[in-house]
């Protein structure tokens, strides 16, 4: 079980949450999440590591890449947390340009 606080950790971070919303429409290449965010890789895989731990993200590796998505929600706050993610992207713009450099269309 992961602990409410490691969960609101990882949404603390603006670009763990610039990560957890662009996940939302769908599985991502790592690849793609640099060029969206525009951070070096080493620095997008030390978040989605942490985003992983929190139990908020799962990844698969093909070949060299590696492709995340959203975990599916495993208590009522998660499931709370990950609903916040659609207010969030309405609401920051941020996270709406994100949306849209990502292909993702509205936000």
């Amino acid at each position: 079980m992961v602990r409410p606080a490691a969960l609101f950790e990882a949404f603390a971070d603006p670009n763990r949450l610039r990560l957890l919303a662009l996940l939302r429409k769908g599985e991502r290449c790592v690849c793609e999440l640099v060029d969206v965010l525009a951070v070096p890789q080493p620095r997008v895989s030390r978040h989605m590591a942490r985003l992983r731990k929190a139990g908020l993200v799962r990844s698969r590796r093909q070949g060299y890449w590696v492709y995340y998505s959203l975990a599916p929600a495993r208590s009522r706050l998660h499931r709370a947390l990950l609903g916040c993610l659609d207010a969030c992207a309405r609401e920051d713009s941020a996270l709406c340009a994100d949306a849209k450099r990502c292909g993702g269309g509205r936000c």
